[in-house]
């Protein structure tokens, strides 16, 4: 009676936490993409803690040449910044985007959530289409909510794609006009009501200031 009351306890009892680790790292590592916290819980077993797991591993991490970092509200295993050097000898293609483009997405990611009015405002001329659905198909804006307005016009916003493209947790890590400045980025402040310049490269291993402004545009 003892014995079927262990074993009946042993099946509801939480692997202890180096175990919950490695599970959670064997997920981690396994995904194509990010992983959400509730993804993780889905297929870890009854009662583990994988906020607490997760915790654990970045700090074990945060010293090899792999950095666990949260993306949005995911997470993913990257290879550390300063070794990016190391990946230089890998080919990519980088395609330039046209300059409407470049700023669309720049009013995005600084004023959103922002209408397509709201965009041609800020810019001075209209947005086409194909501009929206370019930056749509390279999945780094999305539609969000109708604005409550007359018309109900809706929303554009950044993508968790665009997040992590540009290594970035959330929108509030975009760099700001004091970093702009200091890094001679803005040689003079924007318009009253603009976005900052934009340059934006579709490429890998590029730093985010260096694709998303450059310092001969103004919006």
């Amino acid at each position: 009676m003892i014995e079927e009351e262990k074993l009946t306890e042993s099946l509801f009892e939480a692997p202890n936490i180096d175990q919950q680790e490695r599970m959670v790292e064997a997920i981690l590592f396994a995904s194509s993409k990010p992983v959400t916290i509730k993804e993780i819980i889905g297929r870890l077993p009854y009662g583990c803690e994988p906020e607490k797991a997760l915790k654990n591993l970045k700090e074990k991490y945060k010293s090899r040449g792999i950095n666990l970092v949260k993306v949005g509200d995911c997470w993913a295993l990257r290879t550390a910044s300063d070794l990016s050097f190391l990946m230089q000898k890998e080919t990519v293609e980088v395609r330039k985007l046209s300059r409407a483009a470049v700023e669309t997405l720049a009013i995005i990611a600084y004023h959103q959530p922002v209408t397509r009015a709201e965009i041609e405002e800020i810019r001075g001329v209209s947005v086409s289409r194909g501009t929206i659905d370019l930056l749509m198909d390279l999945d780094w804006i999305k539609i969000g909510r109708r604005r409550v307005s007359p018309g109900r016009p809706v929303t554009f916003a950044i993508t968790q794609n665009f997040l992590d493209h540009f290594g970035l947790e959330s929108a509030r890590d975009l760099p700001g006009l004091k970093e702009l400045k200091s890094a001679g980025l803005l040689e003079s402040p924007p318009p009253p009501g603009s976005s900052v310049p934009g340059e934006l490269l579709e490429g890998e291993g590029e730093d985010l200031q260096s694709e998303l402004f450059n310092e001969e545009k103004t919006i």
